[in-house]
């Protein structure tokens, strides 16, 4: 009851939504993992694992998924303590209390999906929908981690994010240190970005929807043309490539963000480097894999370097349209 009455700092909240956050793109990871390894019927019903059995017997494929369903647990827990603690902050922020009840709606989603999944035999388009919707959750929490990151930048106070190499330094306040932050030219190519990732991760998913990853040697695959669809999902890559690399330089000189002779790269310079160097890796994976076969580890490694992505172009696009709302 103590703690209900005192509360908690913004600091700690923001701690909380990280490990949310982390938690939801292991799971990502894990369930990759399932496809992976042949394991995606390796318990044959849901929410059991086999008709009137909970637990799985001592095979390989059985326990593999079965570890993958504990884990949603290990989710379920890290999302109730931020719907917890989004209640215990005082004052309470109805927009961090709604982003937290987010989350709730779309691991409830996730489990529905899962049972789905596996009752219509790993459907490529059920899977494909499971994934997405994981990247949408991700999404969700990127947003709630970000605002609650500015709430503990600000002392408790709601505003604005502050300028600055570091994200959640108010000693960087400096409106006057960037000529105002980012132009409309860099809000408008971080809005692109954000657009041409969804369309790249899209194509990805189906790229492992016609593959020969489904999960089991006997499900359904998409009848796609794969170098075709391969192509069209590089094409995207590149120009998300492009455009990170011109945010990037834009920050980094002023180009776009309008920084002053002997003035500090813009703040979100960091935040478009770190997109340059996923994309990088991502990129460099994916012909690996593409060139050698597919084999599930380059695959498994692609898709947890594609919820980086995701989460990294989700933090430019946040810190420059944060910005440049003033």
């Amino acid at each position: 009851m103590a703690l209900w009455r005192q509360g908690i700092s913004a600091a700690t909240y923001r701690r909380i939504t990280l490990g949310a956050l982390v938690a939801l793109i292991f799971i990502i990871v894990t369930g990759g993992a399932v496809r992976l390894t042949g394991s995606g019927l390796g318990c044959s019903d849901w929410p059991t694992c086999e008709e009137n059995q909970f637990l799985p017997d001592v095979e390989y494929h059985a326990l593999v998924e079965s570890v993958n369903r504990a884990i949603t647990g290990v989710v379920s827990v890290a999302v109730a303590l931020a719907v917890l603690g989004s209640l215990l902050l005082r004052p309470r922020r109805r927009h961090l209390i709604g982003l937290a009840l987010g989350l709730v709606a779309g691991v409830a989603g996730q489990v529905v999906l899962g049972g789905l999944v596996v009752w219509y035999h790993l459907s490529p388009w059920l899977v494909i929908s499971h994934f997405l919707l994981s990247m949408v959750l991700v999404a969700n929490a990127v947003v709630l981690h970000h605002r609650a990151g500015r709430l503990a930048a600000s002392g408790g106070r709601d505003g604005p994010a502050p300028y600055g190499p570091a994200p959640y330094d108010p000693a960087a306040y400096d409106p006057a240190a960037y000529g105002g932050g980012p132009s409309r030219v860099t809000a408008n190519l971080t809005r692109l970005l954000l657009a041409v990732t969804v369309l790249a991760i899209v194509t990805g998913t189906l790229l492992t929807g016609a593959g020969p990853h489904g999960g089991d040697a006997d499900v359904e695959r998409l009848d796609y043309d794969i170098p075709s669809l391969a192509r069209f999902h590089g094409g995207a890559m590149a120009l998300c490539a492009a455009m990170a690399l011109a945010l990037w330089a834009g920050a980094e000189r002023g180009t776009f963000g309008r920084r002053r002779r002997g003035r500090r790269p813009a703040g979100h310079a960091g935040a478009a480097r770190a997109v340059v160097l996923v994309i990088g890796a991502q990129a460099a994976i994916g012909y690996l894999q593409y060139f050698t076969g597919v084999p599930a580890l380059l695959v498994g490694i692609h898709i947890a370097g594609a919820a980086l992505l995701w989460t990294a172009v989700l933090r430019l696009h946040l810190a420059v349209a944060e910005v440049h709302a003033r």
